[in-house]
């Protein structure tokens, strides 16, 4: 025998550079007349000291192609304005309208632009000039993570001294466990799946799924050791898509299709919830765990009555379920399973409206175990918006040719990129695991709650919109 060797989980990203034009943030646009009047004065008052002549205002090459200003470079301009500044008669820098039509209401341009640079370079991105929005909002805007001050064991965890664990596990747990005379483990036992993140590939709109892009999914969930939800006409012909790191998700009426498909998955999917259906897709794969995919209209105790070892939790992808936000819907669903004494039965995973690295960790604070990501893979591999994406059967989006090792890797890149952001969360609030900010109320704080409890009684306070 020989001794097993540990090892620390980690993601290799490599660069990955975007595939298709990306639009600038800005438009330069230079008075080229202008211009040319400035350097003919220029020159005599300089007496032809090109040095001096050709010297630009941009410390980051907007004029430094090969006729300088008069062409210059839009996409290397990062809106620090110090041209305009200095010749205002002359330049102006113009937010580009073309990047106004990236992404919808919801997934913004900005964050389009994020999760294409996390995408293509696996960082973290970091803006020298810090955060510029507002400090609340709507949506997940609205929480708020508590950061404690003396975090020292547990603050490089992104920089690998202090080892934090970002595993969750997925399936079921008795309440309790039972031994007889002998000392052997006597009725239920816990059934779990271990993954090193806490993050797993929803299924895609329905305008771009494909085989190959589903290829791709599955490629990166097995070289992250993740899972990756195939709905089951796509999971079924593809020899790709049948190892262990593939959930199918399976329709009442393609349990059939399954019997014969020869998948032998270790978790798997009922989209829908029918207790009928439920018991025949447990009996057809005994060995695996049987996820219901539903929205956050099921009741999660009748779930878990019936023996459901995984909820998945499904909002639309602007984060609303049935009027209420995604964050909202979590918190209510965990607090039903803690009052009825079966949260720990369950296995909760959730998806819709997120789009930003930040979401991740607000989920689990409101009860998830883990997430399901939809629109952001599919930005990942420069997927283009067609109007309001919201529900997946109805959202329009267009993928072009890409390369399955180039698309592999950029969707590597970006939970690589995710899962450090979350090692920053969890070093700022002293955790060294995951799994304990499950449900952890007393670290997340609400705008709106806050600032009631500020402002309240002075005159003129509305609240927030």
């Amino acid at each position: 025998m020989t001794a097993e060797v540990y090892h620390r989980y980690h993601i290799p990203t490599a660069p990955a550079p975007d595939a298709a034009n990306h639009p600038s943030r800005f438009v330069v646009r230079v008075d080229r007349l202008k211009l040319a009047s400035l350097l003919l004065r220029e020159l005599v008052h300089y007496r032809a000291d090109l040095g001096v002549v050709l010297s630009r205002p941009c410390l980051y090459g907007v004029f430094s192609g090969p006729v300088g200003g008069f062409a210059p470079r839009s996409k290397m301009c990062v809106g620090c304005l110090r041209c305009t500044v200095q010749y205002p008669d002359m330049v102006r820098v113009l937010p580009n309208p073309a990047r106004r039509r990236l992404g919808d209401r919801y997934f913004t341009p900005d964050a389009v632009d994020t999760v294409l640079y996390e995408a293509s370079t696996g960082r973290v991105p970091v803006r020298g000039a810090g955060y510029r929005g507002p400090f609340a909002g709507d949506g997940w805007d609205g929480l708020w993570t508590d950061m404690s001050e003396i975090v020292r064991p547990t603050r490089d965890g992104i920089h690998g001294r202090e080892f934090i664990s970002t595993a969750v596990d997925l399936g079921w747990r008795p309440d309790f466990l039972q031994w007889d005379e002998s000392g052997r483990v006597v009725g239920d036992v816990p059934r779990l799946v271990r993954l090193p993140i806490p993050y797993l590939f929803d299924v895609m709109p329905s305008s771009l799924e494909s085989v190959e892009l589903y290829d791709v999914l599955a490629a990166a969930a097995a070289r992250l050791d993740g899972l990756a939800f195939v709905p089951m006409a796509y999971a079924v012909g593809a020899t790709a898509l049948g190892g262990h790191h593939v959930a199918p998700v399976v329709r009442r009426h393609e349990i059939d299709r399954a019997a014969g498909s020869g998948l032998n998955p270790r978790v798997a999917a009922l989209d829908g919830w029918e207790p009928q259906a439920y018991r025949r897709l447990t009996a057809l794969w005994p060995d695996a765990l049987i996820a219901v995919r539903h929205g956050f209209d099921l009741d999660p105790v009748e779930a878990v009555n019936h023996g459901v070892p995984i909820l998945h939790l499904v909002a639309d992808y602007h984060g609303r379920a049935g009027g209420r936000f995604v964050a909202e819907a979590l918190r209510q669903a965990h607090d039903r399973l803690v009052r009825d004494g079966s949260r720990e039965r369950v296995t909760v995973i959730a998806s819709g409206g997120l789009t930003s690295a930040e979401h991740a960790p607000k989920a689990i604070l409101c009860g998830a175990d883990a997430v399901a990501l939809d629109l952001p893979l599919a930005v990942a591999l420069q997927a283009e918006f067609e109007g309001e994406c919201r529900a997946r059967e109805q959202a329009a989006l267009r993928l072009g040719r890409f390369d399955h090792a180039w698309g592999v890797q950029r969707v590597v890149n970006l939970i690589g990129s995710w899962r450090d952001q979350v090692l920053e969360v969890l070093g700022a609030m002293g955790l060294r695991e995951i799994r304990r900010l499950r449900g952890e109320v007393g670290r997340l704080m609400l705008a709106a709650e806050l600032e009631q409890e500020a402002f309240a009684g002075i005159e003129g306070f509305g609240g927030m919109p």
